[in-house]
């Protein structure tokens, strides 16, 4: 197993694969996988500053693909949730994400909840592109804010 884990992160390594490490790394980050990305766009950004934007643009697009995967993980799901009855705390976190519609996927950069929240705005079979947008736009914000953050306190 520990081969395995050196292999794979032979084959991530930032200095060798770039972008397209941040943008595998992001993508699995929002999937229900516990991944964060983070990191993986910060040790680009450190390695090579004149790659910010391009780093913060492809991070952006990997993990809103993968919020897109996980709301359709949601939809598929929806079926098979819709058997079992809710408790009182589902049905109000489901009202709440009915009244807000799309909008609530501007949360999905948040820990823990973001990417269940977008396998939800599926299951509830929210819009699509309108959720696909707002998930870009704050996951987007979280990686300028995020990565911003760690170069000031690192330099």
């Amino acid at each position: 197993m520990e081969i395995w884990l050196d292999h794979l992160l032979a084959l991530l390594a930032l200095p060798k694969f770039g972008l397209s490490t941040v943008f595998v790394v992001s993508f699995v980050s929002a999937t229900l996988l516990p991944l964060g990305s983070e990191p993986a766009v910060f040790g680009l950004v450190k390695i090579n500053p004149d790659l910010f934007w391009q780093a913060i643009v492809v991070a952006t697009v990997g993990n809103t693909f993968g919020g897109a995967v996980t709301w359709w993980m949601g939809l598929a799901s929806h079926q098979m949730v819709a058997r079992h009855q809710h408790s009182k705390h589902h049905l109000r976190a489901l009202d709440w994400l009915e009244k807000l519609g799309p909008k609530a996927c501007l949360l999905a950069w948040l820990p823990v909840v973001g990417d269940p929240l977008c396998a939800v705005a599926g299951w509830l079979k929210l819009p699509f592109w309108p959720c696909l947008i707002y998930m870009g736009v704050g996951k987007f914000c979280r990686y300028v804010v995020m990565t911003a953050v760690l170069i000031g306190l690192i330099n």
